[in-house]
């Protein structure tokens, strides 16, 4: 793996909904034999937002045909009509290379939309397809017209699950990905990887490097022993949803012992790997909506981008977009909006942008701010934390290697608060005093220490 991947933080987008391509087609519609609409073009305008604010990865959602969503597949060789076709892509990955970003695939490899043509094959020949072998099937009783019994993922009947004993699967998804990496992707982020048996992953990977061996590939798990997923997968990183949990649980709660917890796991993790970490993504509710008290937003901001992995901004977030997650259909539209063709100004914020707060031209501005922070700190990627101090509602850590030592300390009650400095001489972000080895943080403060 190359040492770029020391370096990179993403902006993640979901480009469906980003784009405003229409997720749920009517009734009889079929995306993915459309008319490439153009849509990803939009995402160019974008890119000067993304080196502005000091990233430069773009990490994208689907862009394959699928029939709604993106995550169910139809054709893993075809951009995504509603958004384009192959030559916006290759546009768009070329307009992002001439300013330094490096693109992210999303590899949607645990299931295939149920209008797939290899398993539209199944429902008209039966096990006689030739593609029966991609699938997990129960073949027993069934007659020629009957609906063919397939695994499908979590419940979600237009999800069929992939066979991943099969080496036709294997086979597939190693063409897939050399594929895209061919045209100039640097990396996958790996959908579902939780649901896939680790020893797929390590058949398939080795032979991608094979041909691409500066790619990185990072596994979405949610649950799970990740120190041996990814012993066992020979994948680069994990998602760390632990921190994204104890971040806007333990603020939002007011219980800081749970985000300690999981900054200890952090380090646990960092053993096998360093993880892939975040505020929001496409799946969750927005950071601004999580955590109710907007003075506390800072807090969340200035441990991602202090603590050790290899951070993630969703769209929006840099922002302060609200949204919130709803289990229902469409429940995830309202955190999946469309943007508009460039970025807003700031002084027409944040009228300019649906969903954002009065505090969207601050956010945005602290977010630069600690991204820049974070650039001149760069060994803070694999750095090891050690908490000083915790309480409920204040929490002092210190991330350090022998290049050396920052100190992040938070204040979320309504009290000042004096704790210790970790050896800090200065601050370097937030507000507050330093002095005899302590540091003042005024009522929901927060600051970042350094020499």
């Amino acid at each position: 793996m190359s040492s770029w991947v020391d370096h990179v933080m993403w902006w993640h987008v979901y480009p469906l909904g980003f784009t405003g391509a229409p997720v749920r087609p009517e009734a009889g519609e079929a995306a993915s034999t459309d008319a490439p609409a153009h849509r990803l073009g939009r995402l160019e305008s974008w890119l000067d937002h993304v080196v502005d604010l000091g990233l430069n990865g773009l990490a994208l959602g689907p862009v394959f045909a699928s029939s709604t969503h993106g995550y169910d597949t139809t054709d893993h060789f075809r951009i995504d009509p509603r958004l384009g076709d192959e030559a916006d892509f290759d546009r768009l990955v070329a307009a992002a290379h001439e300013r330094g970003v490096r693109v992210l695939l999303d590899g949607v490899f645990n299931h295939v939309g149920r209008a797939h043509p290899a398993f539209a094959a199944l429902e008209e020949s039966g096990p006689s397809a030739a593609t029966a072998g991609l699938f997990r099937v129960d073949w027993d009783g069934w007659q020629p017209g009957d609906p063919v019994r397939a695994d499908v993922f979590e419940g979600h009947d237009q999800l069929v699950a992939l066979d991943h004993s099969s080496p036709a699967v294997a086979d597939l998804v190693v063409e897939v990905m050399t594929y895209w990496l061919g045209r100039g992707a640097d990396g996958w982020r790996l959908d579902a990887a939780y649901a896939v048996p680790p020893a797929f992953w390590a058949s398939v990977l080795p032979r991608v490097r094979d041909a691409h061996p500066e790619a990185w590939f990072t596994g979405e798990v949610i649950h799970g022993d990740a120190l041996a997923i990814v012993a066992e997968s020979g994948l680069d990183s994990l998602t760390q949803y632990e921190l994204w949990q104890g971040l806007w649980h333990g603020i939002a709660d007011a219980n800081l012992f749970e985000l300690k917890h999981a900054i200890e796991r952090g380090n646990e993790l960092l053993e096998g790997f360093v993880p892939t970490t975040f505020v929001g993504n496409h799946d969750v509710s927005r950071i601004a909506s999580a955590i109710p008290d907007a003075r506390h937003l800072p807090h969340a901001l200035a441990l991602l981008f202090t603590l050790a992995g290899t951070p993630m901004v969703y769209a929006g977030d840099e922002y302060g977009l609200r949204a919130v997650k709803e289990e229902r259909l469409g429940g995830d539209d309202a955190v999946r909006p469309e943007f508009p063709d460039s970025p807003p100004s700031p002084d027409t914020l944040p009228a300019s942008l649906p969903g954002a707060g009065a505090d969207a031209v601050e956010l945005l501005a602290l977010h630069g701010e600690l991204i820049a922070l974070r650039r001149r700190h760069a060994w803070l990627h694999s750095a090891r934390s050690d908490v000083l101090h915790v309480t409920n509602t204040a929490l002092v850590v210190r991330t350090a290697t022998g290049s050396g030592a920052v100190v992040t300390a938070l204040n979320i009650g309504d009290e000042a608060v004096a704790v210790p400095a970790g050896g800090a001489s200065a601050v370097l972000a937030g507000s507050a005093s330093l002095a005899a080895g302590r540091a003042s943080l005024p009522p929901h403060g927060w600051a970042v220490l350094g020499d």
